[in-house]
């Protein structure tokens, strides 16, 4: 049965698209159909980060709006035909997003894939709770600072009590994932650590993006970092939270000061 996964975060620049375009494509690299779907309308950057910015000829909006089937919207990666993007527009209002929309698209959605990974505006707003109301799955993406995890502590309360689920008295599991993770500067204190965190949010460790060039250059040249620099230290770290979101129990890796060097000290999912 398909799976929904949102994207989330309260706060804004935290990766929450360049860890749905990583997640997408490792996801598919194993040979799992897989779609991800942008949901920031006016911004529709997910394209950019997939290198597909210049093949978008329709666009989710389209699509709620009869302009466009799903097939005609949909783009499939050249580099992994088992992975597909649809993009938002960057022309229309979020308005534009209607939840009997966004609901036929997703029934559509799941008939053809294995995965689709919803990539959520940032903030509380209208697009946001649409990108998460369908959703089996939350990835909260946070950086290890104070407001981004309280901003974090505001969805996770919006994924209790707004989603389709929540409506019908279920719970959307809801994983962590740290991002921009700087063992050193965490060590003197000008960052949280991974514990502070994981305390404050009490929810499963999904894992640990650090600080790297190689995200940022992947984002670059236009591909996930899964599929440009797949054995560097934040693609590795994107695999691992892959194959927990299958339901593996594996440790999670927490980068060290000394770089290229691993600590396991989550010995299961964020326990």
């Amino acid at each position: 049965m398909a799976k929904i996964v949102v994207v989330t975060s309260g706060k804004g620049g935290v990766g929450k698209t360049t860890t749905t375009a990583a997640l997408g494509a490792a996801l598919a690299r194993s040979g799992q159909n897989v779609a991800v779907v942008d949901f920031d309308v006016g911004l529709r950057n997910l394209d950019l980060i997939m290198g597909v910015e210049r093949r978008v000829v329709f666009d989710l909006i389209n699509v709620i709006q009869g302009e466009a089937t799903l097939h005609q919207a949909l783009i499939r990666d050249k580099r992994c035909d088992t992975l597909s993007i649809l993009p938002a527009s960057q022309t229309r209002d979020k308005d534009a997003l209607t939840s009997e929309g966004i609901e036929r698209v997703m029934n559509e959605l799941r008939e053809r894939f294995d995965w689709i990974l919803c990539d959520s505006p940032a903030g509380i707003e209208r697009g946001a709770q649409l990108a998460m109301h369908h959703a089996d799955h939350a990835v909260i993406v946070t950086n290890p600072e104070v407001s981004s995890v309280r901003d974090s502590d505001r969805i996770i309360g919006m994924l209790d009590s707004q989603t389709a689920r929540a409506q019908k008295g279920e719970t959307v599991e809801k994983h962590l994932l740290l991002t921009r993770y700087d063992p050193s500067r965490a060590s003197r204190g000008e960052m949280l650590s991974v514990e502070d965190v994981v305390g404050i949010l009490s929810l499963p460790l999904l894992g640990v993006i650090p600080e790297s060039e190689d995200v940022l250059k992947a984002s670059n040249v236009g591909a996930p970092v899964t599929f440009a620099s797949p054995e560097s230290v934040p693609a590795l770290a994107y695999f691992e939270a892959v194959a927990r979101l299958e339901g593996k129990d594996i440790p999670v890796t927490i980068p060290t000061e000394k770089r290229g060097l691993f600590d396991r000290i989550f010995k299961k999912r964020g326990s």
